[in-house]
């Protein structure tokens, strides 16, 4: 449900006696009947009302719209203000007689999330089966909360939005997705169930979010800096990941220094390398970077210069790595200021989670 309802007081001495106000109550229940339920016909609804409200600034009347899922139809009530305080709700069903708010409650799509060949998800079931398949993204239940809270962050953020900010929201959804062009964009929404017009809604919320990771940019970002060097450090690294720790155990012995010549051997050799004592090169991943430390896998973070780590549980397998080399922060360096801006942030929004009121609701 959608209102753009505001929290301005009415001017002093513009409510209306209760005989006139129960004739604009007729009036807007003659109002509500006749506005179009078509979902494609809000705008005109929203018209209507304005017009209606125009005639009676006194009532600051404004539209309250409904969206059911699973259906194009929609539902409205008439928010109005009471001439002894207060604000009434009106709601007008036509077809039915049933409110949209019954209507809704009762609803076979109310708290569905998903359907496949005509089988129901819940919103309940569904992050419950995700909490017990956590291993993938441990961080998912800590991120929808974050989500609401920053929801709360931004409702109060009329400022409209630049093209700019609208293009950039947009270009940073489609580059974390790999959507390089606009039809593999539109076979994504496809995929997802997302319309145009619920993608580019989307895209604004993200925008009106980044301006709040924005807040920590420039003197706040260098103030992070200052406190916390360690995390912005620079590591040069090379770190390979399997499945099992036997192959990487190996990978361990001899110089630090020649840790990625003998990790490339392995790879060139392929699985007959186990054949013959040395480690088998299956499922073996090597990568290399000289990456801001807050960007390395989690056992090399800390790891100080020339030293090897592993082999050690990371995400689904293990890791081995060794540190090359560890650089102080450096300010004016490309990234260092953007790093600790979200760090900040992030920082900022795990504070807000410890001492928010959480409630789940898994029935």
């Amino acid at each position: 449900m959608s209102s753009d309802r505001n929290a301005v007081p009415a001017p002093i001495g513009s409510a209306c006696a209760p005989a006139a106000f129960a004739a604009d109550l007729a009036d807007a229940v003659t109002l509500l009947r006749e506005l179009p339920t078509a979902g494609d016909a809000v705008g005109d609804a929203h018209r209507r009302v304005r017009d209606w409200a125009a005639r009676r600034p006194w009532l600051r009347a404004d539209l309250a719209v409904d969206e059911p899922p699973g259906t194009t139809r929609v539902g409205y009530d008439l928010l109005l203000d009471h001439p002894e305080g207060g604000t009434v709700a009106l709601s007008a069903e036509v077809d039915d007689g049933i409110p949209w708010l019954v209507d809704h409650s009762t609803h076979w799509a109310a708290g569905q999330v998903l359907n496949v060949d005509g089988h129901n998800l819940s919103v309940a079931t569904a992050l419950s089966t995700i909490r017990a398949l956590g291993a993938r993204d441990r961080r998912l239940h800590e991120r929808l909360v974050d989500h609401c809270i920053l929801l709360s962050e931004v409702e109060d953020d009329i400022e409209p939005l630049t093209v700019t900010e609208t293009q950039q929201a947009a270009d940073e959804f489609r580059r974390r997705r790999g959507l390089t062009d606009r039809a593999r964009t539109l076979d994504w929404l496809a995929e997802a169930g997302m319309s145009e017009d619920a993608f580019w809604e989307h895209v604004k919320m993200r925008a009106r979010i980044a301006r709040v990771r924005e807040r920590f940019a420039g003197e706040p970002a260098r103030r992070h800096l200052a406190e916390h060097p360690e995390q912005f450090t620079v590591r040069r690294a090379a770190w390979v990941t399997g499945p099992r720790p036997e192959p990487l155990r190996a990978l361990l012995d001899g110089p630090v220094a020649e840790f990625a010549d003998r990790v490339t051997t392995a790879l060139l050799r392929g699985p007959e390398a186990g054949r013959h004592g040395s480690a088998g090169a299956t499922g073996l991943r090597l990568e290399a970077a000289a990456t801001l430390t807050s960007r390395l896998p989690e056992p090399l973070r800390t790891v100080p210069t020339g030293t090897a780590v592993g082999p050690v549980p990371c995400d689904d397998g293990h890791l081995a790595g060794v540190v090359y080399e560890v650089v102080p922060p450096d300010p004016e360096a490309p990234g260092v200021l953007d790093a600790a801006r979200d760090v900040a942030f992030q920082a900022w929004l795990d504070e807000r989670r410890r001492s928010a009121q959480i409630r789940w609701f898994w029935l």
